[in-house]
């Protein structure tokens, strides 16, 4: 190819290059320009996404969304919380009207392969299962052959109730509704004869969504593996990144026992890890485009996993769950958090 023209194809790319719009904002630069994190959340699910007397919105997931604040603005309070159904919470991100869901999502193939959505984390581990009343006298799921079955609309819940039925080889009729609210008030109208959804769904309704919890019985079979978590949409690597640390960073501190009343004087530790996971000494902030003292903010305005779960989930709540898969993995439980070095 002889010079000159070379040099017209390269004038010619240059030309088209400097014609092409400027890149798109990033996910973190857009939510630092904002000043706020916009985060779908439950509708009103205790212990996990709820507006108290207040008006403040109290739960694992938003906590959750309160540490991606604490750790990409250094405040956890800039949050905007917006209660979406399960289908619109996955619009909204997908649209990019959000910036995180976390709403007690399930964490499965067709959402990462099919609608364009990346885990970033888990932080609750569950299972689907089955709320019968206890005058129905039904003690497994066989029993609810040509039952009608309460399930959310355009949940991975509905699918795994539906698969369930055929692996038994008993019929069932699906009664969907919109959200939870409307599943427990579908529940309670007699529509259904029992609800499908995660466990601890179920356990929160029973607790806090009848009149008498006795009345109600959870039945023993498991149909499904529900590893909960936040999502984020596909295409910035980064800020996947940031939120999956952020998820891990408060199971390491539970792991090593910092959390908000010990996280300013463990910068004094003796454990150089320990040290830079708090910003004392640098090493963990560029990597993520943050500042050396990002973990060091997670965990002394949220605190570690282990002090979430019980203020809105365990002993210290209403609610009073135990910590089952949800523990440490050296405490029975499922939970392993990641090295950070």
């Amino acid at each position: 190819m002889r010079p000159m023209l070379i040099l017209g194809l390269t004038a010619s790319l240059l030309a088209g290059l400097a014609a092409l719009p400027a890149a798109a904002q990033s996910t973190l630069e857009q939510v630092r320009a904002r000043g706020e994190l916009l985060c779908a959340t439950n509708t009103g699910l205790a212990g996990f996404a709820q507006a108290d007397a207040q008006g403040v919105v109290r739960g694992l997931d938003a906590d959750t969304c309160r540490a991606i604040a604490a750790a990409a603005l250094g405040d956890a309070n800039k949050v905007r919380f917006l209660g979406m159904t399960t289908p619109q919470a996955i619009a909204a991100l997908r649209e990019g009207r959000v910036d995180v869901a976390s709403r007690n999502l399930t964490q499965t193939m067709g959402r990462d392969t099919d609608l364009g959505l990346s885990p970033a984390g888990i932080n609750f581990n569950d299972g689907q299962g089955f709320l019968v009343p206890a005058a129905a006298r039904i003690t497994e799921a066989k029993g609810l052959d040509g039952k009608r079955i309460c399930v959310v609309a355009g949940t991975s819940n509905a699918q795994a109730q539906s698969d369930a039925a055929r692996r038994l080889g008993i019929r069932t009729t699906p009664v969907e509704s919109p959200g939870f609210a409307g599943l427990r008030d579908d529940y309670a109208a007699g529509r259904c004869d029992a609800i499908s959804a995660d466990l601890s769904s179920l356990l929160v309704l029973r607790q806090t969504g009848t009149a008498d919890p006795a009345a109600h019985l959870l039945l023993p079979d498991i149909i499904s593996r529900e590893p909960l978590g936040p999502l984020v949409r596909d295409g910035d690597p980064h800020w996947r990144s940031l939120v999956f640390w952020v998820v891990n960073v408060m199971l390491e501190g539970e792991a090593r026992d910092i959390g908000t009343a010990n996280a300013a004087a463990r910068r004094a530790d003796p454990s150089p890890l320990v040290r830079r996971i708090l910003g004392a000494e640098p090493g963990l902030g560029t990597p993520l485009g943050l500042s050396d003292d990002w973990a060091f903010q997670v965990l002394r305005q949220v605190g570690n996993y282990g002090e979430v779960f019980e203020r809105n989930l365990g002993q210290g709540s209403s609610l009073k769950l135990e910590r089952g898969l949800n523990a440490l993995w050296n405490r029975g439980g499922l939970m392993y958090p990641i090295p950070m070095r």
